[in-house]
Order: C-alpha cells, then sequence, then structure tokens
C-alpha cells in the first residue's frame, strides 16, 4: 500500500476481496492448479494482513476512493474472529471510529465503517474495543454522524444505521470511562428520549418530529434503554434532572383505557409503557425531589388500582419486558412494584410517610391478596416476584413504625402463614419460592414484630410451629434468619410455652433440634470435641480450626477483632439467645449426649468473654506490649478463671456420662432381673404341672402328697387350746386330694356324657373306687360307714 499508486492500492483491495467472492478461473495454466479461497482466506489471517490494511488508513486518509476500497476489504476480512483480533491490535476502532463523519457523498464511507465496528465488537474482546472507542474524538464524530442522521435521514437505510450507531454509543455509555457527559452527547441524548413527551425549546429538537414506523419505534426504546445506562453514572444525575427525565417517564404511568388513540399500535404502545416504567425503576431512585414533585406515590398507587381492576384490558405481552403478561396486567403491576420497591427502600421518611398516608399499606395487602387467590393454581415466576416485592415494600414501611405494624396487623399476619407453609420442595424449582421465603420471614420481622396484637394473633396460628418446621429443613442459608425472629420472638411470654410444646419428626423437641444445630454449626466451624462431645481444650472450647489457623492479628480500637466478627458469622450465639430464653433446666426429649453439648452451650457467654481476653492477652504479646504489673495480674487472674470454667464444665460432662452410663447399667441390670424372673416361673409352672401329673398318674404319690399336706396343715394350727373349746373337724375322712375339698364337690375333669348323669346314689365313704372308662362305678361288697342324704352331693 506504500506504492504511491492509486491503481495498484485499489487493485491490491479487489485481490483480497476476491478471496470471499471467488470464481472458478476461465483458463487453466497447464501443470497448474489454482489455490482455494479458503486457502487464500488462511494465508492472510496466519499473513497478519488485516493489522497492514488497519495501519494502511493513515496513507490513504486524503483519498477518498482508496480508502472505501480499503475498508470494503476490511468488511470482508473483520468477518474472521483472527483478523478481529489482529485489527484490535492496530486499534482499528479508535481509528475507523474517528473518520465516521469525513466526507462521503455516496455514503459508503459511513455504512462500512459501522459494518467493521460491529464486526469488531461481536468477533472480539468487547471491552477492548469499547475502550478504544471511549475517547473524545470518536465521540465526537459518532454524535455528529448520529445528530446527521436523525436530522437528515428520511430513508429506510438511514434510519437503520441511524439506530445501529445508537447501540454503538449505549455500549460506550455503559463504559464508566468514557466522556460522554464532556462530549455533550448525554444531554442530546436525553433531550431525545424526553423531547416528545416535555416540552422544549431546544433548536437541535424545534420542528422535529418522529414517524411511527418500525425503526422509530426502534429508535423510541433505545434512547429509553441509554437513559437506564446514563442513570448508572452518578455524574449524570443532573442531566437527568434538568432534562425532566422522571417527568417524562411517568407520563406513561397510566391506564391505556383508549386503544387507537395514540399514533402507536396497542402492543407497540404497551411495549413503550413497560420499557419507560422499566426505565423509571432506574432513574427515580436518584431523583428523589422529582419523584416527589410528580406526585409519584399517587401515580404509583392509582396505576396499581387499575391493575387488580376489572377493566376490559388484555396485555399483549409480545415484549421483552411483557413476558407473562398476555391477557392481564401482571406485567404492569410487576414493573410498577419495581419502581416503588427501590423508592421505598431509600427509607426517604417523607416518601413513606406520603405513601403510607396514602393508605398504601392497605392496597398492598389487598393486592397480595387478590394476586395470592387468583394464582393458587399455577405459580410462575412473575406472580412470585410480585409476591416478594410487595413483602420487601411493606418490610421497609412497617420496620421501626408500631402504628404501621397495626395497620399490617392480623390481615397482614393472615397472608404470611399461607407461604411460611409453602412445600419445601419448591424452594429448589428455580422459579423464586426461595426469595418469597426470605421476604416472608423478613416481613415476618419487621411488620409483625413489636406489635402485641400481630404477634399474639401470629402465635394463635401456630406461627412458631412453622417457624420450627423451617427450622428442621435445617438449610443453612435460612437457619440464621429463623433464630434471628426466635430470639426476638422470645421476649413474648407466650413463646416459650409454644417452643416447648413442638414437636418434629420422630417426635424431636425444639430443644433437641437447636442443640443438633449447635453440633452441626461446631462440626463446619472444626471446634474440636471428643467422641463423647465434651471439651478438649479448656482455653479455647469454642474456637474453630479456621480461627485457630489465622491466628491473632492485632486491629486498631475501633475495628472488631476476629472473635466478636465470629458471633454474628454463625448461628451459636442465637441459639444461646434462645435457650437462655427457654431456659437450661428440665427441657424435653434430650439423651445424655445432649446434655453434655448443653453444658458448653450454657457457658457460651463466659468462654466468648474468655476468649477476648485470651485475644487481648495475645495481641499485647504479638504487638511486644508489657502491660503494668497490676494489668498484667489480673489478666493473669482472668485467663486462669476462665480456664477454669472449661475444666469445671468438663468434669460436670464426665459426671454426666458416668451417671449416664450407671444407669444404663442399671436398667440394663433390671431387664436381665426381670428375664430370670420370667424363666424362674416358668420353672416353677412347669414343676407344679409335674407334680400334678405324678399326683394324678400314680396313687402313692398322691397319697404321700396326702400326708405332707396334712403335715403341713397341723403345723400351722395353734398349738394353745382354750378351755372348754369344742373343735369341729372339717376333714373328710377317706380323701386322698391334695386340694381343698368341700361337702359340695364340682368334678369338671369328666363329662357327664361319660359318667351318665349325676351319680346320685353315689356313698362318699368308699373304701374302693374303680375307674373304668372315666365314669366311677359302685362295687358291691363296700362298707357304707357314714351315709349322707341324696341330696348332699352333686356330681357331674
Amino acid at each position: 500500500m506504500r506504492v504511491p499508486s492509486s491503481q495498484v492500492r485499489i487493485q491490491i483491495c479487489k485481490c483480497i476481496i476476491s478471496f470471499y467472492h471467488a470464481e472458478p478461473p476461465k483458463k487453466q495454466l497447464a501443470g497448474l492448479h489454482s489455490t482455494s479461497a479458503n486457502y487464500k482466506i488462511q494465508m492472510a489471517e496466519l499473513g497478519g494482513l488485516a493489522e497492514t490494511l488497519v495501519l494502511s488508513l493513515a496513507l490513504v486518509e486524503n483519498q477518498l476512493a482508496e480508502k472505501l476500497w480499503v475498508l470494503k476489504a476490511l468488511q470482508h476480512l473483520s468477518t474472521s474472529g483472527v483478523n478481529c483480533k489482529l485489527m484490535m491490535k492496530a486499534q482499528a476502532a479508535s481509528r475507523i471510529c474517528s473518520h465516521l463523519n469525513d466526507a462521503d457523498p455516496s455514503g459508503q464511507l459511513l455504512f462500512r465503517s459501522s459494518e467493521i465496528l460491529w464486526n469488531l465488537l461481536e468477533n472480539a474482546s468487547k471491552e477492548e474495543i469499547v475502550n478504544q472507542l471511549s475517547n473524545l474524538e470518536c465521540i465526537y464524530a459518532l454524535k455528529e454522524v448520529f445528530v446527521n442522521l436523525l436530522m437528515h435521514g428520511f430513508r429506510h437505510y438511514d434510519r437503520q444505521l441511524r439506530n445501529d450507531l445508537l447501540v454503538i454509543a449505549t455500549l460506550i455509555a455503559e463504559n464508566p470511562g468514557a466522556p460522554m457527559i464532556e462530549s455533550g452527547f448525554t444531554k442530546q441524548l436525553i433531550l431525545l428520549a424526553t423531547f416528545s413527551e416535555v416540552k422544549s425549546h431546544n433548536p437541535l429538537v424545534k420542528g422535529f418530529k418522529l414517524t411511527y414506523s418500525y425503526e422509530d419505534f426502534e429508535l423510541k426504546k433505545l434512547l429509553f434503554n441509554m437513559v437506564a445506562v446514563l442513570a448508572k453514572d452518578l455524574c449524570a444525575v443532573q442531566l437527568l434532572n434538568e432534562g425532566k427525565v422522571v417527568l417524562a417517564l411517568f407520563h406513561y404511568v397510566k391506564p391505556n383505557e383508549k386503544p387507537g388513540v395514540h399514533d402507536w399500535s396497542v402492543a407497540q404502545y404497551e411495549e413503550l409503557q413497560l420499557h419507560a416504567i422499566a426505565t423509571l425503576a432506574s432513574v427515580a431512585p436518584l431523583l428523589v425531589d422529582d419523584y416527589m414533585i410528580c406526585q409519584g406515590n399517587t401515580r404509583l398507587l392509582m396505576f396499581l388500582e387499575w391493575c387488580v381492576g376489572q377493566d376490559p384490558f388484555f396485555g399483549q405481552g409480545n415484549c421483552f419486558h411483557g413476558a407473562g403478561g398476555r391477557g392481564n396486567k401482571l406485567a404492569q403491576m410487576r414493573y410498577s412494584l419495581r419502581v416503588l420497591r427501590p423508592v421505598v427502600s431509600l427509607c426517604d421518611e417523607a416518601v413513606n410517610l406520603d405513601l403510607c398516608d396514602q393508605g398504601a399499606i392497605n392496597q398492598l395487602l389487598d393486592i397480595l391478596k387478590h394476586i395470592t387467590n387468583k394464582s393458587k393454581e399455577k405459580e410462575d415466576a412473575i406472580v412470585l416476584e410480585i409476591q416478594t416485592d410487595i413483602l420487601l415494600i411493606l418490610s421497609t414501611l412497617c420496620e421501626n413504625d408500631l402504628h404501621r405494624k397495626e395497620l399490617f396487623g392480623c390481615e397482614g399476619v393472615d397472608i404470611l402463614i399461607p407461604f411460611m407453609k409453602m412445600d419445601p420442595n419448591k424452594l429448589y424449582s428455580g422459579l423464586g419460592h426461595n426469595r418469597l421465603l426470605f421476604s416472608t420471614l423478613d416481613s415476618l420481622w419487621c411488620c409483625v414484630m413489636g406489635c402485641y396484637i400481630a404477634e399474639d394473633y401470629f402465635l394463635e396460628k401456630e406461627g412458631i410451629f412453622l417457624l420450627l418446621d423451617l427450622l428442621a429443613l435445617k438449610q443453612k442459608n435460612i437457619c440464621n434468619l429463623i433464630l434471628g425472629i426466635l430470639v426476638e420472638f422470645c421476649d413474648n411470654s407466650k413463646t416459650a410455652s409454644h417452643i416447648n410444646t413442638w414437636r418434629g419428626k420422630k417426635d424431636q423437641t425444639a430443644a433437641s433440634l437447636l442443640i443438633h444445630l449447635w453440633k452441626q454449626e461446631e462440626l463446619e466451624l472444626g471446634v474440636k470435641h471428643d467422641q463423647d462431645g465434651r471439651i478438649v481444650d479448656a482455653k479455647k472450647p469454642l474456637v474453630g480450626s479456621f480461627q485457630e489457623q489465622q491466628g491473632v492479628i492485632p486491629m486498631p480500637a475501633n475495628c472488631p477483632s476476629i472473635a466478636i466478627m465470629e458471633v454474628s458469622e454463625n448461628m451459636r450465639a442465637k441459639i444461646y439467645s434462645v435457650l437462655c430464653k427457654l431456659g437450661f433446666e428440665n427441657l424435653p426429649g434430650l439423651s445424655a449426649k445432649d446434655f453434655v453439648t448443653l453444658a458448653i452451650i450454657r457457658r457460651y457467654l463466659d468462654f466468648k468473654v474468655g476468649e477476648v481476653w485470651s485475644e487481648i492477652c495475645a495481641e499485647l504479646k504479638e504487638e511486644t506490649f508489657r502491660p503494668v504489673t497490676p494489668d498484667e495480674e489480673a489478666l493473669k487472674v482472668i485467663s486462669e478463671a476462665s480456664e477454669n470454667v472449661g475444666k469445671m464444665v468438663t468434669t460436670l460432662q464426665t459426671e454426666m456420662l458416668e451417671s449416664q452410663q450407671h444407669q444404663e447399667l442399671q436398667e440394663e441390670q433390671k431387664v436381665y432381673s426381670k428375664i430370670q424372673a420370667i424363666h424362674k416361673q416358668r420353672e416353677m409352672v412347669n414343676k407344679s404341672w409335674e407334680n400334678f401329673l405324678t399326683r394324678t398318674s400314680n396313687y402313692e404319690a398322691l397319697k404321700k402328697a396326702k400326708r405332707l399336706q396334712e403335715k403341713s396343715i397341723d403345723a400351722s394350727r395353734s398349738k394353745s387350746r382354750p378351755q372348754n373349746a369344742m373343735l369341729h373337724s372339717t376333714e373328710i375322712k377317706g380323701l386322698n386330694t391334695t386340694i381343698a375339698s368341700g361337702r359340695l364337690v364340682t368334678v369338671e375333669s369328666t363329662p357327664s356324657e361319660l359318667t351318665g348323669g349325676p351319680l346320685a346314689d353315689t356313698d362318699l365313704a368308699l373304701r374302693k373306687l374303680s375307674v373304668r372308662g372315666g365314669a366311677l362305678k359302685k362295687i358291691k361288697g363296700v362298707k357304707v360307714l357314714d351315709p349322707f342324704k341324696k341330696d348332699s352331693v352333686s356330681v357331674k
């Protein structure tokens, strides 16, 4: 390209372009074969041709025809990522953009330059290209070309090119180091974004009017997007204020009651409306004064009221911001709440007071109830986001204000309870249930805590049970928040009974759950304990492995040390606080190892104080400071006292374990004694049965048993007899039975069908009995000694 010949330069460019538009040769030379187009392109990449052409732009700066051919060649080369990196290395973006406004009647220079810039942004490092464009020279050139196309462009092609340049300008504006304000481009863009909604006497827009073509519709959206990007630069806030951006954007925060009145179509107007409200969410928190001047609270509340109304409006839902809003007003509600939430979160008392004075709390509760009831069958990400935003707004409004908490009241508690009963599996759905749960817990803390009426109603609705159910899930990200709520709730005297009443899976108690969480937390921290949970190091009973490895770092007096920071970084302090409220005595459902851990929890505050003093001593030693003798003695006494507390707790833990072991041995002995008694009883039953069989099968054994029985009866009688006493014998002579006998005998062992019925003629004083076939028979020749009446004996 250094050859001082225009034709040679142009021909070189044509050859390069031919790589991408190769035509088969008309005549093949003998013994030669033409190279392929891909080979030529690869050789161009390897040879750094693109970088060379970029550098050659300086040589053809004043030759328009040659410059156009070079740009055309670069346009083809920039379709390759390799070439784009080479061009980026040669500062192609800056070189090309700075000459966008060079004179060119054909318009090819602007077209080809913009195309090259687009290819560089797509195929090379976007950040590096933007940095090359972020200089005054490039931005000035871009501004002049954009304004010229805006004012004088009338063709479809001009409008498309104008929009492409605005996109490039937006990418540059995202770079905080770009001198957009210094170049005056920011002020012009803000003016163009608002001139159709806010009257302006600026000559730039005097007599200018957007048509309602698709390209101008895209321009309007791009300008709104540019405003949102400029709002990220605090230096541009003053320009946004001067341009009355908030007033212009609020122009769209109103019901579209008469579709077709606007020159935009219904779908286009809805898209612009949603885009404007989304932009307002970025701008309004920066311009609170403008927001209040425009009566932003009133407009948003009225717009939200329209969103839940029964007006016959059906959203198109065709645009990015209209997702989920087809056939309803959910998209409008979603972005209105996105405006309200950051404004309220500023905690500007004037803004929040104005909002509450207009009944925002009750209105938001009604909207939340309406949305919740309407979406019971189907929940999507849009509905969940709306619910989350409303709860966050209510949390900010009600925090530290008792009157607003009373307005939230029982109605708000009734809304929170179903959210707390959410299926835990939904937390991982990815739709936003986890954010909804967090905002629910935040609302509980900010809107209910501190208001006794709401607290009592929450307790009546078994809210503490729901909190403990959520805590039992042992989700690390919500446990800390729930424990904080429980600590606050324990100030209510009715809370402790609810906590002690709760039972989880396998009849787990709240105390057992809290101790389990403590163990899990210390396991993650790496606190040293033996296998039974006892303290290993009495000097550092709470220090974890990470904290011990980090050591002691001397800190200024106004900076919290590691021991203090650790309190807020884990759940142990909150668990200790809850158990302090419940009391450490008579906690139900605890095992021996739970009591061992409870002994540590009970002394948590003492251990933490000792840890802080130990840290102070270590810092003094690290900084080679020696305290005065009284202070040194005091530090020594404090360290010994802290260590003694650790040793005392260790001793108590050992006693607990030994007592538990002794109790287990006693219970084991009781079980063995019971087993022995059962076996002995069985042996006695078996022996009794054997004796019975012996007596019934051996007559001699029966007589012997009878004699032993009679002897035992005589031995049990009193030896002294009163005078003139008459003794009556209760014995029936001649009976050889070992059971207590009376004159009325019922025999159940022999069935009546075998005996032939009652034996009316049987004599009791039989000397000899015969058993035949199981029945008693009277034998002739038997002498009856004492006959009785027939009806004296009944035998069955």
